[in-house]
């Protein structure tokens, strides 16, 4: 049988610690690669809005800064933890990464063959782009960067899993 789940991984704080993605089980989650340069970082706002929304459930919104497009993340380790405090992120957000290419991170090429996964093949284009994990760690969906986090395409889906409970 496929492990088509997100468990398997590790991945590491922007403090250097390693954590395995299984801490995040049980749990409806938004994985999104990030960049403080981008014309989309507003998002990073909507984010937390979204999260708030949810505030109280199953739901965690985790984010990956990443310098793959258009060098839009020159900021490193805790520059971009002081970036995302000014921003009030109040959701995880883990080491810059790589999100495509021969280099990308693990969990993204996970994300890009539907082989590994089981759902879907999805390749960033661009900063922002969001995948939805169910409760078992399962990616239903992604998103493209233009999809506001806000959007009710995104929130009804995250109701959707939210309600299919334990």
């Amino acid at each position: 049988m496929i492990d088509n789940n997100i468990y398997r991984f590790n991945i590491q704080k922007l403090n250097g610690e390693e954590i395995s993605l299984s801490e995040y089980k049980d749990k409806v989650l938004l994985v999104v690669n990030t960049a403080s340069q981008c014309g989309f970082t507003p998002q990073l706002k909507e984010l937390a809005e979204l999260k708030d929304a949810f505030a109280g459930k199953d739901f965690e919104i985790i984010a990956f800064p990443s310098n793959d497009f258009g060098g839009q993340e020159p900021l490193e380790g805790s520059e971009i933890e002081t970036f995302c405090e000014i921003q009030r992120v109040n959701y995880p957000v883990f080491e810059k990464i790589r999100v495509r290419g021969p280099y990308a991170h693990p969990l993204y090429k996970f994300f890009a063959e539907k082989k590994e996964n089981g759902k879907l093949s999805s390749v960033p284009r661009w900063n922002f782009h969001k995948f939805l994990i169910d409760r078992s760690g399962v990616v239903t969906d992604f998103f493209y960067p233009f999809t506001k986090p806000l959007s009710s395409k995104i929130r009804k889906r995250i109701s959707r899993l939210l309600a299919k409970g334990k």
